[in-house]
């Protein structure tokens, strides 16, 4: 190929990204993968992985990720540890430009960007984020055994967390800011007959509490204000769930690609394909159901398999 034109590149890391590299590079694609923002995805912000298949004592995320990257080397694919930050998806080959203005061009691209929990942006919620503070109880239930820990949200999301949580944690307080709850009926309902799940209304969380013990950082609760007298109070916790709900990082597709209003992409049923022929997607970024790395690797799989059949085809016209 010539500079900078290949078969196959792929917009972002993480499992999906990785295992779509690993199969385009097993079948001699020799894909690139532009990582991006956040080299890794969201793993790389996870301490203890341990519902990834294969690692029987658990795995931290960025270890994850980093053999992932160095299997996907092997077999010839290549990471470039910049940002996609504009797209010509009208005519093949496709053109994409970095941050910088350099410009790329692939015959199939693979979109696996991801998604990103919407936080509340607080400085002492980053400082605490795998220490305590989670945004997956899939993810990290498991490790608040017999504690007690808040939920912070007033939609599905935050229901289905709360009830998921106890079947760990020993006590679970929903904190929402009204009292209304955008939550269906359904699901309000199962949380409030749970007895282990409380409410807080009209509360926001100011700020998260913690300290350091034996080296190392511990949540040790929060500070609510209430959100009609501006009064603030302490409420100690171990842990901290923020289900405001995720954000897919699609805004570089807007207009170009079919989303729903949320802004996850549309793929076509049974397949990764976009809208676009050629353009295949993969991960969160078309996935509002499970978003786990697990499933992000599946598709990314998926994705890989319907590149390599679909630039196959092509060369057959």
């Amino acid at each position: 190929m010539a500079d900078n034109h290949y078969k196959v590149i792929i917009i972002g890391s993480g499992p999906a990204g990785f295992t779509a590299a690993l199969y385009t590079g097993r079948a001699n694609l020799n894909p690139v993968i532009f990582e991006g923002m956040q080299p890794g995805g969201q793993l790389t912000i996870t301490t203890e992985v341990e519902n990834y298949p294969g690692f029987e004592h658990g795995i931290q995320g960025p270890e994850l990720m980093d053999i992932m990257r160095k299997q996907v080397q092997r077999f010839g694919a290549k990471s470039i540890y910049k940002e996609i930050t504009e797209v010509d998806f009208s005519k093949r080959p496709f053109i994409l430009k970095t941050f910088e203005g350099e410009e790329y061009k692939a015959d199939a691209v693979i979109i696996s960007t991801g998604a990103s929990a919407k936080l509340l942006g607080l400085e002492s919620e980053n400082k605490y984020m795998g220490y305590g503070v989670s945004a997956c109880a899939t993810c990290d239930g498991f490790f608040f055994k017999n504690q007690k820990v808040l939920v912070i949200g007033g939609g599905d999301t935050a229901m289905e967390e709360a009830n998921f949580l106890t079947k760990y944690a020993s006590e679970v307080i929903v904190i929402h800011r009204r009292e209304e709850f955008r939550a269906s009926k359904i699901m309000l309902e199962r949380a409030k007959k749970n007895p282990k799940v409380k409410f807080l209304m009209n509360k926001v969380v100011k700020e998260v509490l913690g300290k350091e013990e034996n080296g190392r950082k511990v949540m040790t609760g929060v500070i609510l204000k209430d959100t009609k007298t501006g009064q603030t109070e302490e409420l100690s916790a171990d842990g901290l769930f923020i289900a405001i709900g995720h954000k897919p990082n699609t805004d570089l597709f807007k207009g170009i690609l079919d989303m729903d209003e949320t802004g996850y992409l549309k793929v076509k049923p049974g397949t990764t394909q976009t809208n676009i022929p050629g353009i295949f997607a993969a991960g969160d970024v078309a996935d509002k159901t499970y978003r786990q790395a697990i499933t992000a690797a599946g598709t990314g799989c998926m994705a890989a398999i319907d590149a390599e059949r679909w630039l196959a085809e092509q060369e057959e016209l």
